[in-house]
Order: structure tokens, then sequence, then C-alpha cells
């Protein structure tokens, strides 16, 4: 992976050179390409750096003969070369967000195009009709209101933004209650157009008869339910954070995948279940709309049921996921050939337990903020690369020197999580 990074970037160095095109310093406001070709390229230099230093490779001879000098002066390097990576990582998730409204405006029209086209052929034979008429408008209108809003949001991704969450992740719960809520404000519009189209005194007593609540009480339960569920959600999760109950990282950028999977990109059945469900359900109601223009999608209350008990599954998921991370057991380090004793000033202690790196914390820059206090002292967790990826720190074990400045005696370790969470206290005994 390091060396097609590379190549990648050496390809577009040469590209950019010959033809003048966008470089990673590109400046040219807007512009994309430029943020895109140096987070590219400062990967490719992080992979690199990352999989030379474990092979052993481009360590100064100062440092060399000393496996604690030389650990220190790796994670160091690596350090710096990861936060140049979020960084550029970071500018290409803001260009990424302001060129997204585009996107959401262009795949909004076209969806009012291929509902044209849809009525076109569906009305061949049987005719053009006004709930066809009404559906085109209210299709057209919400359109309109969609690329407002995509204008107003556009440094945020568009219509996308209200979606988007203070991690900077899709909201799941909020996908889904959009989902309901556009489906009835377009039914709601159609059946306007149609009341406003409407000559006869009968038709238009049925049309808002359509609009009652025996008509469409399934539906608008749902819908209740769902917003509910979104803005509860928020709550509990923010009140989790805040507990040091959750733990939780800030990414990059939103990505679609957000919908299905957990922080760490891992799928979660709580997301997955309420979103396949909450699509067809959608799909099932906007058919009977389809059908039944002249009312509110009826919704069986078979298939009600079964979205609010998906809901609640859903929303049990966000009680129960997260935790507090935790130190079970702190105990000497010891390498081949070591004598066993007890743990001194200069040794290094390895720290078991769960939790220590949140989800989507995984990144190199994530886990170099990672610190360990013993005593009063607050000592930075080495980053230890293997080919791939680090063996230091790791989400149940973590390995840290005991400074100098400790004091011997009865000490409490603590860890502290990239997301800011703390550990309990655990007492270890350091001898001079």
């Amino acid at each position: 992976m390091a060396v097609q990074e590379a190549r990648q970037g050496a390809t577009g160095g040469a590209q950019d050179g010959a033809g003048g095109a966008h470089g990673g310093g590109c400046t040219c406001g807007d512009c994309p390409h430029g943020a895109r070709a140096g987070h590219r390229r400062a990967v490719a230099a992080f992979l690199l750096k990352r999989d030379g230093f474990a092979a052993g490779e481009g360590l100064p001879a100062g440092v060399a003969h000393s496996a604690s000098a030389s650990r220190q002066w790796v994670s160091e390097e690596l350090t710096q070369s990861a936060e140049l990576v979020a960084e550029r990582g970071r500018a290409e998730g803001e260009a990424w967000l302001a060129r997204l409204w585009r996107r959401t405006v262009i795949t909004t029209w076209a969806l009012v195009v291929l509902l044209l086209l849809a009525q076109a052929l569906t009305a061949i034979g049987a005719g053009w009709s006004t709930a066809r008429t009404a559906g085109l408008l209210a299709a057209v209108l919400m359109a309109g209101a969609l690329t407002a809003a995509s204008w107003f949001h556009r440094a945020r991704g568009g219509a996308l933004a209200p979606l988007i969450g203070e991690d900077n992740r899709l909201s799941t719960s909020r996908a889904v209650a959009a989902g309901w809520v556009l489906l009835v404000a377009y039914a709601v519009l159609v059946l306007a157009g149609r009341l406003a189209i409407a000559s006869d005194r009968a038709e238009r007593d049925a049309l808002i008869s359509g609009l009652g609540l025996s008509r469409g009480a399934g539906v608008v339960t749902v819908l209740a339910v769902v917003c509910a569920i979104a803005v509860l959600v928020r709550r509990v999760v923010g009140l989790r954070v805040l507990g040091q109950r959750l733990q939780k990282v800030r990414a990059d950028r939103p990505r679609a995948a957000d919908l299905l999977t957990d922080d760490a990109g891992r799928g979660t059945f709580a997301d997955l279940q309420y979103v396949v469900i909450s699509a067809v359900a959608l799909l099932f109601a906007a058919v009977r709309l389809a059908r039944r223009p002249d009312q509110l999608p009826d919704l069986p209350w078979g298939l009600a049921v079964v979205v609010l008990v998906s809901a609640g599954t859903y929303l049990a998921g966000k009680y129960a996921e997260g935790g507090r991370p935790v130190i079970l057991s702190v105990v000497r380090a010891r390498e081949a050939g070591d004598l066993d004793g007890p743990i001194r000033t200069g040794d290094d202690v390895e720290i078991r337990g769960a939790g220590f790196v949140p989800p989507g914390a995984q990144t190199a820059d994530r886990l170099s903020r990672m610190v360990v206090r013993v005593g009063a002292v607050n000592v930075r967790v080495p980053l230890v690369p293997v080919t791939g990826g680090f063996s230091n720190p790791t989400d149940s074990v973590l390995t840290v020197p005991v400074p100098v400045d400790v004091e011997p005696g009865r000490v409490e370790v603590q860890v502290v999580t990239a997301a800011g969470v703390e550990t309990n206290r655990y007492a270890i005994d350091v001898t001079e």
C-alpha cells in the first residue's frame, strides 16, 4: 500500500510539473485537488517511514545503541509525521464537504427528472392526470427547497448538513427521520396541489378527508417516533460522552458507511436493521402514495409496529454501546534474558485492561495522544511500529517506561485515552 501511494504521488508530481495542474500546494480557492493530492502524499510518506522504522531502517547512530532511546526517537518522528497526515486529512475533508453541496443538488434534480420520465411512461395509454401534475409540482417544490438549503449550507455538505453529527459522521437516526419527513412533506404537497387544481366540490372534500388521522395514523405515528428517536439519541450520546461512559473522536469527513457502521467502521446490527427496515417501510409508503395520491400513505399497523420495534432496538443499542476504559493490572515488562524483580524507575511497565483505544482512534495521530499518569508525571505512550500497524499501544495492552521523576513508594497509574476519558486509578509499588 505504501509503495502504491508513493508511486501515485510521484506520478501526480510529474503531471503537476509538466502541465501546471493542481498540486499539493494548490491555492486557487475552493479547489479540492490540492488538498487531495497533499493528503495522499502525506499518507505515502508516513507509511514508508513507519514500515522503514519497523524494519530497523533510518535510525541515527546516536540512538541505535539504546533500545529506549531509539524507541522514543522513532515515536517522536512518527508522531510528527502523523500530525501532518491528520492536518492534510482535515483539509481534504473540508474541501470534500465544500463540493458536496453540488452533488446533492445534482442528485435532487436528477430524481425529479426520473420522476418525470416515470410519469410519462405510466401515462401512456392511461393519459395524463391531475395527480401526475400535482406530484411533479410537489417534486419541483421539494427540489427547490433542498437546493436553497444546499446553497445556505454549502460549506457543511449542502442538504446533508442536518444529517451530520457533532463527530462529523452521518447520523443514522437523523437520516431515517429525514427520510420520513421528506416523504410526509411530499405527500402533503401532492394533496395540496390536487386540492388547488380540483374544481369539483366532492373531489375537494375527498382530498381534505384524505388528511384525516384515520387514513394516515400509521405513518404519522412512525414519523413522530423516528423524530423523537433522533432527538433522544443526540441527548443520550451527549450525556454519555460528558459522563465519560462513551468515547467519541471526530472523523475527518462523513461517509455513507457511517449509517451502517460504528465509529471504528465495523458493521453494527442496531444501525443496520434500523436502516433496512425503515428503507423497506419508506418504499412501501411511497408505493401506496403513488397508488392512492388522494390521501396520506396508508401504512398498515403491522408494518408500523415493525418500524417501531426496529426504532426501539436502535435506541437500546445506543444505550448499550461504549463503556469506560479500565485498567485491570499493571506488571513489569520483561524482555528475554531479564531477571524477575520489582518495578523500578526506568523500567517498562505493561498496563493491561480494556477500552484504551476508542473506536475511530486507530490512526497514528490519535494513538500518539494517549497519556499515562504515573504518580504526578504524565508519560506519553510511545508508538512502536510493526509492518502494517503498531504493536503499542493497543486496545487492551500498552507499555510505557516509569519516569525517573517518580518517587519510590506506592504510586497510582491512570490512562488518559485519545478521547480524553480517564480510566480508574491502579496503585503500584516502585522501588529504588
